[in-house]
């Protein structure tokens, strides 16, 4: 008797200290393919940690974003996650970062932190 009552308030304590799960992950979905990410265009909170899932409907593509610390591959077909936690405001400019074809210079997405 005394172990189930122990075990019980310890169970209960565990549930309320630990924190709600799914409840505050953010995620964001990017698919790209020749000569486009969608979407192009991205808002994220300064602070905010968030997950990015990106997929490529076609060939390798990349993501890249210096001053997000943003540098991954997207295999053909395939997606990958990366998790962020943006610290800087600003506008910053993503490209594709493996060559995909004759528009590939053009690929780009804009990320937008605020505060």
């Amino acid at each position: 008797m005394k172990f189930r009552k122990i075990a019980l308030i310890v169970a209960l304590a565990v549930a309320t200290l630990a924190p709600a799960r799914g409840d505050d992950k953010k995620t964001i979905d990017i698919t790209a393919k020749r000569f486009e990410f969608s979407p192009n265009r991205v808002t994220l909170k300064r602070g905010e940690t968030v997950t990015l899932r990106v997929s490529s409907q076609d060939v390798t593509h990349g993501l890249f974003v210096r001053a997000l610390k943003i540098d991954t591959d997207i295999p053909a077909g395939q997606s990958t996650e990366l998790t962020i936690t943006p610290d800087t405001v600003g506008t910053f400019t993503a490209i594709c970062h493996h060559f995909c074809g004759s528009g590939h210079g053009n690929m780009k997405m804009t990320f937008e932190v605020v505060e």
